[in-house]
């Protein structure tokens, strides 16, 4: 990884990754001028979706959420560039990755330091042809073994000792081979002890069955055994 620094602006990059300017790649503009937006996707913020030129990024800049992000959007209160969102974010996914659970690489991250106040941003790798769950979901029921392999990567994370804070069916894919890849570790951490397991997993059986009822997913109970059948097999493994 290097490291870059200047007048406030502290940027972590993987070169193998990014071939482009590391100054420059946070700018959704950059990227427009060099007609390389393949796609968006809207949430708290705006999502954009990249071609770099060693592979396809996902670039997204951080907001608050629920009251207190009505008043302060964007900033956060900044105590060291470790514990900043963008970086903690970013040595999630690659302690993550050297664990051998299927997540997005990280590509880049950067923090503007504005006093004590700062704004962040986070470039990770596109997961190629994949969907989230509830999108597949929508359209078929999935086999056992996806199921499986589901639970699988969900005991593989919290084996490497992540605690996955929002884990839902939005944030488990599907690529185009069938892998499950997880994603979205904002304000997710390290964690010891027992019962976060089961609180993440219980946060999960939620968004399920909230979704049945929202969108129509075809999931059922046996489904969700499958996926703990998964979970167990591979803490055992």
């Amino acid at each position: 990884m290097k490291v870059l620094e200047h007048n406030g602006c502290h940027i972590i990059y993987d070169p193998t990754l990014l071939a482009e300017q590391p100054q420059q790649c946070f700018d959704p503009d950059y990227w427009h001028q060099k007609g390389a937006v393949i796609g968006s996707a809207r949430g708290r913020g705006t999502t954009w979706f990249l071609r770099g030129r060693y592979l396809e990024l996902a670039l997204r800049h951080y907001y608050r959420g629920g009251l207190f992000g009505k008043l302060v959007r964007d900033c956060y209160w900044f105590s060291g560039w470790e514990k900043t969102r963008s970086i903690e974010e970013f040595r999630l996914l690659q302690h993550l990755a050297g664990a051998g659970v299927r997540v997005p690489r990280p590509v880049a991250a950067r923090v503007v330091r504005k006093h004590f106040l700062y704004q962040a941003d986070l470039l990770t790798e596109k997961v190629p042809g994949a969907k989230d769950l509830v999108a597949v979901l929508q359209k078929q029921y999935l086999d056992e073994a996806l199921w499986l392999k589901v639970g699988e990567m969900i005991q593989l994370m919290h084996q490497s000792g992540v605690c996955h804070t929002d884990l839902n069916a939005h944030n488990i894919l599907l690529d185009g081979e069938n892998q499950v890849w997880l994603i979205d570790f904002d304000k997710c951490h390290f964690a010891s002890g027992d019962g976060w397991q089961k609180s993440n997993l219980a946060r999960l059986h939620r968004s399920f069955v909230k979704e049945v009822s929202k969108v129509g997913i075809k999931w059922d109970e046996t489904a969700w055994q499958y996926l703990m059948q998964g979970y167990t097999r591979m803490k055992g493994a």
